[in-house]
């Protein structure tokens, strides 16, 4: 059974019209799904209290936050990271971020009762935050706190971040935890924010060994990623054995996405998450909680995001997008969509230095491999 988690009040969360982190993203998601003829059936989570945030979040940072989303002046709330493009300050953001939270929370505490294997969060991902900053679009850490719930719980979770930007939030606030693994595939912090996410960013104390990062090189290709699930998630997760698998899902490393460099495929993706679910089933006794995040392409996000649905709802992949569903956001954006879920193929020209990259790769898994061997034996 997959739980669906969304509420419409993750909407509040809107940095602007122009800003790339948009609500419009998941709306086109759940219109798709509904335009396939599916009925979209989800559990509305509850906002998360401030106080519930202090178990990831400082206490001074949170007041701030609430101050400034209702309009309250807060002396140098720049050192919050707000008031920048990523981060501008928006009245009604702390409670659409509270929210967005608050379903990453039920996501934990639904595979916490048992209530299902498997949950779909049609929000949150926000891996960027900070314990006392706001960085990357991100405000509060929803990843943070389902993982210390669980956590608190007595299970060991191991948090996989498939989105094109180093979960750097995440990583930072359980870099010292023995009971959470995170692991990071993204673009080489050398050519992407936020710089960093290197492969010796291994963790201290109990941690050591438990923060694995595969930082790709620009132009990556699908192959060359899946190799990097297969070569170092699955043995990490084989060594680690953790009670649940978090998977922050964003859509951004799709070759079209605006912000990044990598060339994934629609059918990459589709490949990526039945290998994750895979995955899961075999070392986390198929307990997996999947929530959105970045993916700038309006174009390619929805479907990206839709197929992760269909393949949790075991739902076979329609050839073709609904045409009143093309048609409609197509006139809505001025925008011209694929006429199937999957990408016409070839994609995009070929890669001259794809040899080059792919060896490249290659070699940073052996890397990570060599890095952890020693702690893992």
């Amino acid at each position: 059974m997959c739980r669906i988690i969304y509420s419409e009040k993750y909407n509040l969360y809107n940095l602007g019209p122009e800003h790339p982190f948009s609500p419009l993203r998941v709306e086109m998601v759940i219109d798709l799904i509904r335009s396939l003829g599916l009925n979209f059936e989800f559990t509305e989570p509850s906002a998360v209290s401030p106080e519930e945030l202090e178990a990831v979040h400082d206490k001074e940072y949170i007041q701030a936050v609430e101050d400034l989303s209702a309009g309250k002046e807060v002396a140098g709330f720049s050192k919050y990271g707000f008031g920048t493009q990523d981060n501008p300050i928006v009245k009604g953001m702390a409670e659409g971020a509270r929210y967005h939270a608050g379903g990453t929370l039920l996501g934990a505490k639904t595979l916490l009762n048992g209530d299902a294997k498997k949950v779909i969060q049609f929000g949150g991902g926000l891996h960027h935050a900070q314990s006392s900053m706001a960085s990357g679009f991100c405000i509060y850490n929803d990843l943070a706190v389902a993982i210390k719930e669980m956590t608190n719980a007595g299970w060991h979770v191991a948090y996989l971040d498939l989105d094109v930007h180093h979960g750097d939030g995440v990583q930072k606030m359980f870099y010292s935890d023995g009971e959470v693994m995170t692991i990071s595939l993204h673009e080489s912090g050398e050519f992407l924010y936020p710089g960093s996410g290197w492969v010796y960013e291994l963790g201290q104390g109990m941690g050591r060994s438990l923060k694995i990062n595969v930082p790709l090189e620009p132009f990556t290709e699908g192959d060359s990623y899946l190799e990097a699930v297969k070569k170092v998630v699955a043995p990490a997760l084989s060594w680690f054995r953790p009670d649940a698998l978090v998977i922050q899902s964003g859509a951004d490393p799709h070759f079209s996405d605006p912000l990044a460099d990598l060339l994934l495929t629609a059918q990459d993706f589709e490949k990526i998450y039945r290998e994750v679910i895979t995955l899961a089933d075999k070392h986390c006794k198929g307990r997996a909680l999947f929530t959105f995040g970045g993916g700038y392409s309006l174009t390619a996000t929805p479907r990206i995001w839709a197929l992760l649905y269909l393949i949790l709802k075991d739902i076979p992949v329609p050839e073709k997008l609904p045409a009143e569903w093309k048609e409609k956001w197509e006139k809505k954006l001025n925008k011209k969509f694929p006429e199937t879920f999957y990408d016409p193929l070839p994609a995009y020209d070929e890669i001259p230095r794809k040899p080059e990259i792919v060896r490249t790769n290659k070699d940073t898994y052996q890397r990570i491999m060599d890095s952890v061997a020693a702690d893992w034996l």
